[in-house]
C-alpha cells in the first residue's frame, strides 16, 4: 500500500466529519444515509483536512466581550443605540462571525466542503481510500447543487470496471444514489427554474408534470434496476412512483410489482382545494429551512408577512400587504438589511407600544458550527424595525430555532423562553429571560432549576390546569424526554416578584414525558371542552422504508404526532390513534387553525429532514366535530413533497377564512425551494375576527381566553380559543379568525384576560364582521375591511 503516513494524518484530523456524520444520521444525511449503520461504520474513516482556523466560532471582531459565550445574562444591556446602528452592528456581528465559518464543523457549507475534499483527494494514492473520499465528494457536490458533478462521479462506480470493482460501494448503494441525483436535476430544472403553480404537488399532475424530463426519465432508470436487485426496497419505490408522476405516467405506467395504489392518496373528505398564489401575489421566494410570521406590523389593519431563511446569508425579508391582492418587498426600507440567516422567527409586542415586534432565532441544527446570536426586532411603528438585541441584553450564541412569548409572572410584560440544542459534547442551557418593563430582560433560567434539557426543538406556553397562570411545555429530540412545567405562582403571595417564582417540572406524572424523540409542539383546545389539550409531534425514523410503510398503512418504526387530551385533573391522555392522528411522518414546520370554519380547530404539518431520500407531502388534517382527524391533503391540493417549516395561517384576504403561507426548502446549500400561498376555497361557514389588544395584560393578549356562544338549528354550541401565535415553529397572526360554523346567531363573546383572571362579555354580536377589544374597555368596536382580490 506503500507510505499511508499521509493518509492517516488526514484521517485522524478529519474525524470531527466523520463523527458529525454520525450523529446526524438519525435525521437522514445524503450518501451515508443509503449504507447500512453496520457498513457505515466499518469504512476507514475520510474526511476533510483540518482547517487553517479550527474556531467554533466563540470569537469575533465585532463590539462585544467573549463573555458572551457563556450563561445567559453574561452580556449586560448597553444603552440605547443611534436608530439603525443595532441593526449595523449585528450585521458585522453575523458578516464577522461568517467569514470564520469553519466547514469541518458545519455540515451546511456544502461548497467549502466539497472544495476541501477535493483538494485533499489528489494526494490519497490508495485506491479504496480514494474512491471512499470520492463517495463523499459526490455527496457534498449533491448538496452543494453541482449535481451532474455528482452524477460524473458516481456514474463509473455503478458499473466498475475491474480496477474498480474491489474498492466500489456495492452497485445498488450506486444506483440509489444516482437515481436521488437524477431527481434533484429534474427538480432544478422544473421545481425551481420552470416552477408552476401544481409544482410538487403530490399526486403530481397536470402544469406539475416536468417539461424537460432527462431526469426524471434516467432516476426511472435508475429506481427500476435497484428495485430489481432489492425489490422489497420501500423508498426507491416510493421515489420510482414519483419519477413517473413527474414524467406525467403515474399509475398507467407503474410496473404493477412496484406500484404505490393510487388510493394511497386519496383525502377522507373534500374540503376543497387551496390553491397556491404566491406567484400572482408578488411572493416568488425561494429559499432554504426557515420561520414565517404572519400579522399586522405596520398597522393599516391587512397581514403582512416577516420571512427567514437558514442559509447562513440568506436575508431575512419583510413584505407588506399592499391592500389589492399583492405583498410589496420593504426588507431595505425597514432598516432590516444584513440581518441573515435564522432558522425561525417568532412575534409578540414584548414592549406593550402596540407594535408587533420579531425575535430570529439563529443556529438551528448547525450544532458545534450554530453558534450565531438571536436578533431582537422592535418594531418603531413606521415601517422599521430596530436591532435592540444588546439594548435588551439578551445577546448570546447558541444554537436554536425554537422560543416563545409568554407572561409568566402576570405582570403585563411579555417573558421570553429559548429553547437551545445541547448536547453532550457541546452543552447548552436553555435560556427564561423575564420582562423587566422597560424595554430590557433579566436571566430567570434558574426558576426552572437545570435547563440543560438536551436537543430542544419546541417550546411553548399554555395555561393547561386553569389556574390563570401560564404553564411550560418543552419538546426535546434525540432521546431526552420532555418537560411539563407547572407554573405554581410567587413563592410569597404577598411579594408577586416574578424573580422568586415557582415553576414544578410535572412531565411524568402528567403523562406526557413522551415522545423521547419530539419536534413541534402546541397548547390546543382541539375538543372543545374548554381545558387545553397538547400535541407533540415526534420526529425519528430509521430509514425511509419506515416512512413509506407509514403511508401505505404498514407497521413502521417511525415516530408519528402525539395528541394528548387534557383530562382535567392535571393529567394527558394520549388519544394520538383515537383520532387517527398516527400516520405522519417527520413533521416539522406545523401549526393549526380552523381551515374550514366550522368551529373545530384543524392541523397542518410540514414535513422532511435533511437528506434528498425525504420527498413526502406536507399533511392537512381536518377536525371531524372533536370525534377523530380526517386527511384532506390531496383534495386540499396541500401535498407539497418538499421540505415544509415555518407555517403562518392568517386571514390575508380579509374574507373572515384562514389562508396558509408556508416557507418551503431544507438545509443544505442547495436544497431550496419556493414558497407557497394557499388561498382558503371558503366553505359557506359563519365567522367573526377579533383584534383583541391588553392594557393590564400584555398588549398582545397572549393567554387571553375566547369562549363564543352561538345558537345553532341544532341548539346551543361555545367555541373555546386561546390567543397564542399557534405551534412552535411558524406564526400565525395574533388576530382570532373564529370558524362558527352553521352558526343561526352569536349569543354571547367572552373574554378572561390573563393578567387579572376578569372577564368581559359582549352581546349582539354580528355575524361575518371584525371587532376591536380593548381590555377594560365596555364597547365592542366594528372595524370596516374591505375584501382583498388575493
Amino acid at each position: 500500500m506503500g507510505d499511508n503516513r499521509a493518509p492517516m494524518i488526514r484521517r485522524s484530523a478529519l474525524n470531527r466529519h466523520r463523527r458529525a456524520a454520525g450523529r446526524w444520521r438519525p435525521a437522514g444525511s445524503g450518501w451515508w444515509s443509503l449504507l447500512p449503520a453496520v457498513l457505515l461504520f466499518s469504512f476507514p474513516l475520510f474526511a476533510l483536512v483540518t482547517c487553517a482556523r479550527t474556531t467554533e466560532q466563540t470569537a469575533s471582531r465585532a463590539p462585544v466581550t467573549e463573555e458572551r459565550v457563556g450563561g445567559p445574562g453574561a452580556v449586560p444591556p448597553i444603552a440605547p443605540l443611534p436608530k439603525g446602528e443595532g441593526a449595523r452592528r449585528m450585521a458585522a456581528r453575523l458578516d464577522d462571525i461568517l467569514r470564520d465559518l469553519d466547514p469541518t464543523r458545519n455540515i451546511f457549507l456544502n461548497t467549502a466542503r466539497a472544495e476541501r475534499l477535493q483538494s485533499d483527494i489528489t494526494s490519497v494514492a490508495d485506491p479504496g481510500e480514494k474512491i471512499r473520499g470520492m463517495t463523499y465528494l459526490a455527496d457534498e457536490l449533491l448538496k452543494a447543487g453541482r449535481v451532474e458533478e455528482a452524477i460524473r462521479i458516481v456514474e463509473p462506480l455503478a458499473d466498475p470496471g475491474p480496477d474498480l470493482a474491489p474498492h466500489a460501494p456495492p452497485q445498488v448503494q450506486s444506483r440509489e444514489f444516482l437515481g436521488l441525483c437524477y431527481l434533484r436535476l429534474g427538480e432544478q430544472q422544473n421545481c425551481i427554474v420552470a416552477h408552476t403553480l401544481e409544482s410538487c404537488l403530490v399526486p403530481i399532475r397536470g402544469k406539475g408534470v416536468h417539461l424537460r424530463q432527462e431526469g426524471s426519465r434516467r432516476a426511472i432508470r435508475e429506481f427500476t434496476r435497484v428495485l430489481q436487485e432489492a425489490p422489497d426496497d420501500l423508498g426507491s419505490r416510493w421515489l420510482l412512483n414519483l419519477a413517473y408522476m413527474t414524467v406525467g405516467e403515474y399509475p398507467g405506467k407503474v410496473p404493477n410489482a412496484w406500484l404505490i395504489p393510487p388510493g394511497t392518496f386519496e383525502s377522507e373528505h373534500d374540503a376543497g382545494r387551496f390553491r397556491d398564489v404566491a406567484e400572482e401575489s408578488g411572493l416568488t421566494l425561494v429559499g432554504h429551512a426557515g420561520g414565517a410570521i404572519a400579522e399586522d406590523f405596520d398597522g393599516d389593519g391587512l397581514i403582512d408577512l416577516v420571512v427567514s431563511s437558514m442559509g447562513v446569508r440568506d436575508q431575512l425579508r419583510f413584505f407588506i400587504n399592499a391592500g389589492d391582492g399583492t405583498f410589496i418587498e420593504r426588507t431595505r426600507e425597514a432598516g432590516l438589511l444584513g440581518e441573515v440567516g435564522g432558522l425561525n422567527i417568532i412575534h409578540a409586542d414584548y414592549n406593550n407600544d402596540g407594535h408587533p415586534d420579531v425575535f430570529v432565532l439563529r443556529g438551528g441544527w448547525m450544532q458545534k458550527g450554530g453558534r450565531f446570536p438571536n436578533s431582537l426586532l422592535r418594531n418603531n411603528g413606521d415601517g422599521t424595525f430596530d436591532d435592540v438585541t444588546e439594548e435588551a441584553g439578551l445577546l448570546t450564541f447558541r444554537p436554536t430555532q425554537t422560543g416563545a412569548w409568554g407572561d409568566y409572572d402576570g405582570d403585563g410584560w411579555l417573558d421570553l423562553m429559548v429553547g437551545n440544542e445541547s448536547m453532550a459534547d457541546d452543552p447548552h442551557a436553555s435560556e427564561l429571560w423575564r420582562n423587566n418593563g422597560d424595554g430590557t430582560f433579566s436571566d430567570a433560567a434558574s426558576l426552572l432549576g437545570d435547563t440543560n434539557f438536551g436537543y430542544v426543538k419546541g417550546v411553548v406556553w399554555g395555561d393547561y390546569n386553569d389556574d390563570g397562570r401560564p404553564d411550560l411545555f418543552v419538546s426535546v429530540l434525540d432521546a431526552h424526554e420532555n418537560r411539563l412545567y407547572r407554573n405554581e405562582g410567587p413563592r410569597d403571595p404577598r411579594r408577586p416578584d416574578g424573580r422568586d417564582w415557582v415553576f414544578t417540572e410535572v412531565a411524568k406524572a402528567a403523562g406526557v414525558a413522551g415522545p423521547v424523540h419530539s419536534f413541534p409542539a402546541w397548547f390546543w383546545d382541539y375538543d372543545n371542552d374548554g381545558r387545553l389539550d397538547l400535541m407533540a409531534v415526534g420526529f425519528q425514523y430509521y430509514d425511509m422504508t419506515d416512512i413509506v410503510a407509514l403511508h401505505l398503512g404498514r407497521p413502521a418504526r417511525t415516530e408519528v404526532p402525539h395528541l394528548f387530551r387534557n383530562n382535567g385533573d392535571g393529567t394527558f391522555e394520549d388519544v394520538t390513534r383515537a383520532m387517527r392522528l398516527d400516520r405522519v411522518p417527520l413533521a416539522m414546520g406545523s401549526n393549526f387553525e380552523d381551515f374550514d370554519g366550522d368551529g373545530w380547530l384543524d392541523c397542518y404539518f410540514g414535513t422532511g429532514e435533511p437528506g434528498f431520500r425525504s420527498l413526502i407531502p406536507n399533511r392537512m388534517f381536518r377536525n371531524n366535530e372533536g370525534k377523530h382527524f380526517q386527511d384532506i391533503t390531496s383534495a386540499a391540493g396541500v401535498g407539497h413533497i418538499q421540505k415544509g417549516h415555518g407555517v403562518a395561517p392568517a386571514d390575508f384576504d380579509n374574507d373572515g377564512d384562514i389562508d396558509i403561507f408556508e416557507e418551503m426548502g431544507g438545509w443544505y446549500e442547495n436544497d431550496i425551494a419556493h414558497s407557497v400561498l394557499y388561498r382558503n376555497p371558503g366553505h359557506d361557514h359563519r365567522w367573526v375576527t377579533l383584534r383583541v389588544e391588553g392594557r393590564r395584560s400584555n398588549r398582545s393578549a397572549l393567554g387571553t381566553r375566547i369562549e363564543v356562544r352561538v345558537r345553532t338549528a341544532a341548539g346551543p354550541r361555545t367555541i373555546h380559543r386561546e390567543i397564542t401565535s399557534g405551534g412552535s415553529f411558524g406564526g400565525a397572526s395574533l388576530q382570532q379568525e373564529i370558524g362558527l360554523g352553521k352558526a343561526l346567531a352569536i349569543e354571547s363573546i367572552t373574554l378572561r384576560w390573563p393578567a387579572t383572571g376578569a372577564t368581559q362579555v359582549f352581546r349582539d354580536v354580528a355575524f361575518d364582521r371584525v371587532y376591536r377589544i380593548v381590555e377594560g374597555e365596555p364597547a365592542i368596536t366594528p372595524i370596516e375591511m374591505k375584501r382583498l382580490p388575493l
